[in-house]
């Protein structure tokens, strides 16, 4: 019998249905405060099902952020990511970051919201610092080769576009005006147009 006289099992739950009710109510209520009791109840199951695709709400937790960083690190592996001048290289990061974000934005969310309290969320972490590294190695490369102004510290260019990427999900909402591919469009327009180097009365100006 199942417990609480919740059913032990629905059609269409499977492991990657259980993660996006999950990964829904850890955004809504916080990791900390969903128990596998919220969870079950929201699912409609017992908490046994629940267990039978996932050891723990740890577990759920790291496959969520797993599933949030892969698909970031992929931006990277990508060909774009290692062809062609460094401009055209973190131009096809920021945008494949921004399709990531649109595509996974629960679990991108959820990973923006990720504090370093346990030992998955601190690795999840340490590889969010090395993504952020390899983006500030490509805006650095982009400024020796002389196609981003160099008036600004590589590391607060970085920070200051993924500031700007990461905020979209305070009010992204699919099915708006803008698909990713327009939002790419407007980000780069926002970020990349105002970084890179002036020309004429422009260029002298930030000479100096």
């Amino acid at each position: 019998m199942a417990e609480n006289g919740a059913r032990r099992g629905r059609p269409g739950y499977d492991q990657q249905g259980i993660l996006e009710v999950a990964v829904a109510a850890f955004n809504e209520y916080g990791y900390d405060a969903t128990s596998m009791g919220v969870l079950a109840d929201r699912l409609g199951l017992s908490k046994s099902a629940i267990y039978h695709h996932f050891a723990s709400k740890d577990e759920i937790l790291e496959r969520a952020l797993d599933q949030a960083l892969g698909s970031l690190e992929g931006v990277l592996d990508e060909p774009g990511a290692s062809e062609g001048s460094a401009a055209d290289r973190l131009d096809h990061v920021l945008r494949g970051a921004v399709h990531v974000l649109v595509a996974e934005l629960p679990y991108v969310t959820l990973l923006l919201r990720v504090r370093g309290n346990t030992e998955i969320e601190r690795t999840a972490l340490a590889r969010r610092r090395a993504f952020d590294r390899r983006v500030m190695s490509l805006v650095e490369a982009a400024q020796s080769e002389g196609t981003l102004r160099t008036d600004i510290d590589g590391r607060i260019v970085e920070r200051l576009l993924f500031g700007m990427i990461n905020s979209i999900v305070e009010w992204y909402r699919p099915g708006g005006r803008e698909d990713a591919a327009r939002l790419a469009d407007d980000v780069i327009a926002v970020a990349l147009d105002g970084l890179r180097v002036p020309t004429g009365d422009r260029a002298a100006a930030v000479r100096g």
